[in-house]
């Protein structure tokens, strides 16, 4: 169960919660105010503010790596031409004989 400051984002003042008319003093007056001491940064901010520091100077002046090209792609769809000779590639062609029953 979450705090109502954590869900409006605001400190709020609670008066504290009676049952049977008898009053339970809690805190300063009877009202008790939620805060945090000790807030916890959340992911981006956390990942900037603990991020590792380069403090060598061969590491601050390092250059990124610089690698060859890369070759051009092939095409996707590349036609097959067959042969020159027209009886193998009509052999290949045919469909398969119909098992008769």
């Amino acid at each position: 169960m979450s705090s109502v400051s954590a869900i409006f984002g605001t400190r709020l003042v609670v008066a504290p919660v009676t049952s049977g008319g008898a009053s339970i003093p809690i805190g300063f007056g009877g009202l008790v105010i939620e805060c945090s001491s000790r807030p916890k940064k959340k992911a981006t901010a956390h990942h900037i503010k603990t991020r590792p520091r380069k403090t060598q100077p061969w590491d601050i002046k390092r250059k990124p790596t610089v690698y060859a090209p890369l070759p051009p792609l092939p095409p996707e769809w590349s036609v097959v031409i067959p042969a020159a000779d027209d009886s193998d590639a009509a052999v290949a062609l045919a469909p398969p004989p119909t098992p008769s029953p």
